[in-house]
């Protein structure tokens, strides 16, 4: 059995530099990669408890549900304020958004989600860059954010 939970480990974490990888390059998560990670968050829930979320996988399906809204929230409130034409926050960042929730509760979320922005905020200035590719720093954020939750 720990062969399997290991493995499931190592094809999220393949997935999720995937997904990285891409939305640096083309500025689209894909799906071929977001769904595949998202059912391996619920299936090692569900078997195995991720030990980082204390509410187990009821929290990770709330949580996932709360990223998705806060996601389609804050596109539908940048679309009203009339961006340019452009969605300033893609569904593949919204899905990833749900996808956090499930793998890290809301606390890791809420902790993934700042980090996040800080540093894409930062990277974004720095490089003078009008768009900035979420998941890069979302899954830095998620990194620092189990990091905090399993040694804190």
């Amino acid at each position: 059995m720990l062969i399997l939970q290991i493995m499931l480990y190592v094809f999220a974490a393949a997935f999720a530099v995937a997904m990285a990888v891409t939305d640096w390059r083309t500025r689209i998560i894909p799906d071929v990669f977001l769904f595949p990670f998202m059912l391996i968050g619920l299936l090692l829930g569900v078997f195995y408890g991720l030990p980082w979320i204390a509410g187990g996988i009821a929290e990770a399906v709330i949580a996932g549900c709360i990223g998705y809204a806060l996601g389609f929230i804050l596109n539908l409130i940048f679309k009203l304020r009339k961006s340019g034409g452009h969605d300033p926050i893609g569904l593949g960042d919204i899905k990833l958004l749900g996808a956090g929730g499930i793998w890290l509760g809301v606390t890791g979320l809420s902790i993934a989600l700042v980090v996040a922005c800080v540093i894409g905020l930062i990277w974004g200035l720095r490089a003078r860059q009008k768009f900035v590719p979420f998941a890069p720093f979302f899954f830095m954020g998620g990194i620092a954010a189990i990091a905090f939750m399993m040694f804190a």
